[in-house]
């Protein structure tokens, strides 16, 4: 139940998966059923194809549970509604290092960090490693994804592995500890991989949101990492 570096593994349920009818009910389940922070994917069908959610949902989402929200901006131009999110409840405010999302990577971390927020970074598959070492310094997470980003219930890539053991090496050498968080893809059969290569924070939608049993999808993640 650790990851490489002995830190505890954390779970964030992605409610991307969950049932939108009963999104509270959803929410409330997987706080229950031990899900360590509730993770909100917000498209704005410019950045990906698809539309999600709004700083409305997210507030709804707070009012649902004390857990930290994890919230990722797979949009464009993120500045424009960091505090928006903020006010809504996000704990953690994750923006994408690519120009398509912002073209001022370093002063969009640092407004969100003036915020009180996590600052957090986000790469995508074809992303390198190398566009977001100046920024480190920065962030409190970085999020890898592991498919390509804009809607759930997509393949794990394990060509993303080596990227994943790369950062954590290079956290390592600077003496920095972000959390490194996985996006895609994950779910007991890849979770073991995700963890030995450096990953610290497993995202999983329909992993648990599409179990019968939402504590037991958890637990099984958990085991799967250990």
């Amino acid at each position: 139940m650790t990851a490489r570096d002995g830190a505890p593994i954390r779970i964030a349920a992605s409610v991307l998966a969950a049932d939108f009818a009963r999104l509270g009910d959803e929410v409330h389940a997987v706080d229950r059923a031990g899900a360590d922070w509730i993770h909100v994917d917000i498209m704005d069908g410019r950045f990906v194809p698809d539309i999600s959610f709004g700083p409305a949902v997210v507030k709804a989402i707070r009012a649902s549970t004390a857990k930290p929200l994890n919230v990722h901006l797979m949009i464009v131009e993120p500045e424009r509604v960091l505090e928006r999110y903020r006010d809504a409840g996000a704990d953690h405010l994750l923006v994408q290092a690519e120009p398509g999302s912002t073209v001022h990577l370093h002063r969009v971390l640092s407004q969100v960090r003036a915020l009180g927020c996590k600052a957090g970074v986000v790469i995508d598959p074809a992303t390198p490693v190398a566009w977001i070492e100046h920024v480190l310094h920065l962030v409190d997470i970085v999020l890898v994804m592991t498919v390509n980003p804009g809607y759930g219930g997509q393949a794990f890539l394990p060509e993303m592995l080596p990227k994943i053991a790369a950062l954590r090496t290079l956290c390592r050498e600077r003496g920095l500890h972000p959390h490194i968080e996985v996006d895609g893809g994950q779910d007991p059969r890849t979770v073991r991989q995700t963890v030995e290569a450096g990953a610290d924070v497993i995202v999983a939608g329909t992993a648990i949101f599409g179990q019968p049993d939402y504590a037991q999808a958890i637990a099984a993640m958990r085991n799967a990492s250990s």
